[in-house]
C-alpha cells in the first residue's frame, strides 16, 4: 500500500532526483516552456507552482522579514540560482497575483523516437508568446 507516500522516484537516486528537479524548475522559470517526459513533468509541476505561490504570499504582506524569508526558501529550493529567484519574485508572482493557482499546463506532444516515452510540453500559463 502507498498510504502517505509522496513524490515519484523516477528510477533515480535521491541526489539525482533532487538535481533533476532543480534543473527542470529553473529551466521552466527561465524559458517559461520546456519539453520533457510526462513522468518528469508531473513530478516537477507541483513544486514549481508551490514556489510561485510562496512568492505571491510574500508580496501580499507588508512585512519585509516575511519577504526575505520566502526569498531565502525559494533560493535554497532552486539551488542558489539567483536569476530564477529574481524572475519568480519580480515577474511571475505579480503576473499571477489574481490567479488562485494552476500556473502551469501540460500539452501532450507524442512519443519519443528512441524509447517511446510519452513527451509533453510543460509551460506557464499567460506567458508572452515568442
Amino acid at each position: 500500500m502507498r498510504h502517505r507516500v509522496a513524490g515519484k522516484k523516477l528510477n533515480k537516486s535521491a541526489a539525482h532526483r533532487k538535481a533533476l528537479r532543480r534543473n527542470l524548475i529553473n529551466e521552466l522559470y527561465r524559458h517559461e516552456r520546456i519539453t520533457t517526459t510526462r513522468a518528469k513533468a508531473e513530478a516537477v509541476r507541483g513544486e514549481a507552482e508551490k514556489l510561485i505561490s510562496m512568492a505571491k504570499r510574500s508580496l501580499v504582506h507588508d512585512d519585509p522579514q516575511r519577504a526575505v524569508h520566502a526569498r531565502r526558501i525559494v533560493l535554497a529550493r532552486l539551488g542558489n540560482n539567483r536569476d530564477s529567484v529574481q524572475k519568480v519574485f519580480d515577474e511571475l508572482a505579480p503576473r499571477y497575483e489574481d490567479r488562485p493557482g494552476g500556473y502551469t499546463r501540460m500539452f501532450k506532444k507524442g512519443f519519443r523516437q528512441g524509447d517511446r516515452a510519452e513527451m509533453v510540453v510543460l509551460e506557464l500559463v499567460d506567458r508572452e508568446e515568442d
